[in-house]
């Protein structure tokens, strides 16, 4: 999920919170850069620029909201994070499905992943969308963002352990200077989006960012942005990096309902050629319009998320009892239609670093109520707050159901993911949350997706008012001895272990594991591969 944060004056905690998740939504209001850029709402009708043939726009349909912040090194929006893969650069990025970073403003991978000192020369031309050429000092200025204690970032999560700082050599090379080595995090390096410092410092820059101000040196430009509606783009002639643009504009439309989302993209009369976030019951139908289906198992999820500061929620027999009680292969063959999977740790099953949990929490009505008697629990009645997303909508009446044939009176409150989340940065009192998460937005190494979720200082463990708990300060320190262990296989293990107090505490913890699909036209797109988390990378595809 990189928002953004104020360099000069600290962001108060609600626009804190809401540059973490992505969930800021305002019309943007932009500077000369992105004169084209327009904050009042259009049409989801709205299709840029219209051509024809290998003219035509491309026009993606994606599920999840473009209001969110866009400034790299806080948002976790998913609408965001897919644009900004192809707006900016990192150092290096990586592939959207093996993640195996690859030179993108540097001009090479690291010879050496284990060295404490990684220099790279950036790419000869590389120029931003503004016509100003990348330097070393807007390499510095992002990683100092990143690294500087005084602005919570969310990317600072994914450096701060591991990185000490970057240093300028000269005006086209820098070098990273590492705490201790670690080759992790050569792919992490994506995440470092490389923004222009003559841009990004000036004052109210990031604010701008938070509402839509993009400007990188990657294959594509923000053209226009419109949140709740829809972002534009065009392909950046002066680009002369390793994933030149195919398509000559874009236009991606927020749509989050199930069901306009689905008719945009299906008919004779189809006003876009790709789309995310399919519903499972809608497959077939696509597939008979001759539309290709695809789906990518990875960490996309259903957690729950509980209030450890109000009772009966900070005792851990009944954290686990509601975890016991759910009816976890029904929710994956009734709302899933079988593209999903029961949790069995807090990784899914194909991520390198996953081994069975020693709790797992097959369906047992049974010890879910004598869990709950233990714990001196009866009359327990539970509203339910949860996000709007179609899928986890889908899955809520298998809670409801399964908690109520235990005793547990349930009703469910689901609402916009920026109102849920609003209200938990607003520290509002609530007893248990239901949303979905996919830290492979981010990556696919344990050590990162365990830290995005836990940590002293992390957002989420903020919302649970769990990280003062003594079991949660030995997990954390726990965390931190594998994040040094230099060791592969004594580091997995460590993980593995740390992983299992995750699981056994259940404070925040998957239900099931889901595949997100995609769906497109194959007489117009070739070159699209579905991606295992929300959105869509179309830097390796073009026209049919």
């Amino acid at each position: 999920m990189r928002d953004d944060v104020t360099r000069e004056v600290p962001a108060p905690a609600r626009r804190s919170f809401l540059k973490y998740s992505g969930a800021l939504g305002a019309a943007a209001v932009l500077p000369p850069v992105l004169a084209a850029c327009s904050g009042g709402p259009q049409s989801t009708n709205d299709t840029g620029s219209g051509g024809s043939g290998k003219d035509a726009t491309l026009t993606a349909v994606i599920g999840y909201g473009n209001d969110g912040s866009w400034d790299p090194t806080q948002t976790a929006s998913a609408f965001a994070m897919a644009a900004n893969n192809h707006i900016y650069e990192g150092l290096l990025d990586t592939d959207p499905i093996t993640r195996v970073p690859y030179p993108a403003l540097g001009t090479r991978v690291p010879a050496d992943p284990r060295a404490t000192t990684w220099r790279f020369s950036l790419r000869e031309g590389a120029t931003f969308h503004d016509g100003r050429p990348v330097t070393a000092d807007d390499v510095v200025f992002v990683f100092d963002r990143i690294l500087d204690p005084r602005t919570p970032t969310l990317a600072k999560g994914f450096f701060e352990s591991w990185l000490k700082g970057a240093r300028k050599v000269d005006a086209n090379t820098v070098e990273l200077v590492l705490k201790f080595p670690f080759p992790d995090g050569l792919s992490r390096l994506t995440l470092a989006k490389i923004m222009p410092r003559h841009v990004f410092s000036e004052p109210g820059a990031w604010d701008r960012a938070i509402k839509g101000l993009a400007v990188g040196s990657g294959p594509y430009r923000q053209s226009a942005h419109h949140p709740k509606s829809n972002t534009t783009f065009e392909a950046f002639t002066a680009y002369n990096g390793p994933r030149p643009p195919a398509f000559k504009r874009m236009n991606w439309l927020t749509i989050v309902d199930a069901a306009p989302r689905v008719a945009k993209i299906s008919g004779s009369d189809a006003g876009a050629q790709i789309a995310d976030n399919i519903p499972y019951a809608n497959i077939p139908r696509l597939e008979q319009g001759g539309l290709e289906v695809a789906g990518g198992a990875g960490m996309n999820n259903l957690f729950l998320m509980f209030n450890t500061a109000r009772r009966p929620f900070d005792d851990v027999r009944v954290r686990q009892a509601l975890h016991y009680a759910i009816d976890r292969q029904k929710m994956v063959q009734v709302a899933l239609k079988g593209h999903g999977t029961p949790a069995s740790s807090f990784l899914n099953e194909a991520n390198p670093s996953y081994r069975r949990a020693r709790t797992v929490y097959d369906h047992d009505p049974g010890r879910a109520k004598a869990l709950l008697k233990a714990a001196g629990v009866s009359g327990l009645k539970v509203n339910i707050l949860a996000v709007n997303v179609s899928w986890i909508v889908d899955c809520l009446p298998t809670i409801k159901a399964s908690w109520d044939a235990i005793g547990v009176e349930t009703t469910l409150a689901p609402q916009e993911t920026t109102a849920v989340f609003t209200k938990m940065d607003q520290k509002q009192d609530y007893q248990v949350v239901a949303a979905a998460s996919n830290p492979n937005q981010f990556g696919l190494d344990a050590d990162l997706i365990m830290h995005y979720n836990y940590g002293p200082q992390n957002l989420w463990m903020g919302y649970t008012r769990w990280a003062g708990n003594p079991v949660a300060q030995q997990l954390f320190a726990a965390m931190d001895r594998a994040t040094r262990e230099p060791d592969p296989a004594k580091k997995k293990t460590l993980v593995q272990d740390y992983i299992d107090v995750v699981a056994e505490q259940a404070v925040l913890y998957p239900v099931v594991h889901n595949e997100l699909m995609t769906a497109w036209d194959p007489r117009r797109l070739s070159g699209i591969r579905a991606q295992p988390y929300p959105g869509i990378n179309v830097l390796q595809a073009k026209w049919a």
